[in-house]
């Protein structure tokens, strides 16, 4: 009866303990592991933009970027005079626009601004965008608007500075699509002139394969702005230049 009694109760202890222990504790480690990771990912900007419905830019984004990006360098009244009026501001793109579909409903005269065009080293419209792969794309696009136009590419890839400045003295030209670094460097050589400019539009709602916009990137936010003081908020107050968020 002893050996009856000792031998079997370890043994069923045993079996029926081993087994709970792996069920409870696994199942716990895999979903907290989960839910980490989809925290992690949530947190992405890609992401959340990616899932957000787009808005189109309007002249106050214009305005409110360039006080938060000269609020620690100026005083309050120079950050006053950085205000442009809302005369100066064109129909922003509500994003249903094309390029020429744009163009034409902010430049409805631009056959005849353009006929009676004839000054050299200038420009009449002037769209700036955020690369030269861009700047392209945007030429393809505005056929139906440009029409017969004198059309100049404005950024550095595989163009010489020297070579733009040649082609801006021999003929006159309608219209300049381009990076800011590069039509600043043309401003600084003496080879663009902006007084004859009427019109500058910014590629401002497009975004690229990181989905950032063009004011999203640090370079190119700082370029915009040096350009705007090399004489285009002078233009603007002035009202003979108008500018356009595409």
């Amino acid at each position: 009866m002893m050996q009856q009694e000792t031998a079997p109760v370890p043994a069923l202890s045993k079996k029926t303990e081993q087994p709970k222990e792996c069920f409870l504790i696994q199942p716990k480690e895999t979903k907290e592991d989960a839910t980490k990771t989809r925290r992690r990912r949530k947190k992405k900007i890609t992401d959340v933009l990616a899932k957000s419905e787009p808005k189109p830019g309007t002249p106050e984004d214009l305005q409110k970027l360039m006080k938060d990006y000269y609020s620690s360098s100026r005083s309050v009244i120079e950050l006053e005079e950085l205000n442009l009026p809302d005369s100066c501001f064109l129909k922003a793109n509500d994003l249903t626009h094309s390029l020429s579909s744009y163009l034409k409903e902010i430049c409805p005269k631009w056959v005849k601004l353009r006929k009676n065009h004839n000054e050299k080293k200038s420009v009449l419209m002037l769209i700036i965008c955020s690369s030269a792969i861009r700047a392209l794309e945007l030429i393809r696009s505005m056929t139906a608007f440009r029409g017969d136009s004198k059309v100049m590419k404005l950024f550095a890839k595989h163009i010489k500075v020297q070579e733009q400045v040649k082609l801006l003295e021999k003929r006159a030209v309608h219209l300049g699509v381009g990076t800011p670094g590069r039509i600043k460097e043309l401003i600084k050589q003496g080879g663009l002139n902006l007084n004859p400019l009427k019109f500058l539009v910014f590629d401002w709602n497009w975004r690229d394969q990181k989905l950032r916009r063009m004011m999203d990137i640090p370079e190119i936010r700082k370029e915009v702005f040096e350009l705007l003081e090399m004489g285009v908020l002078s233009l603007c107050k002035s009202e003979s230049l108008k500018l356009g968020l595409f």
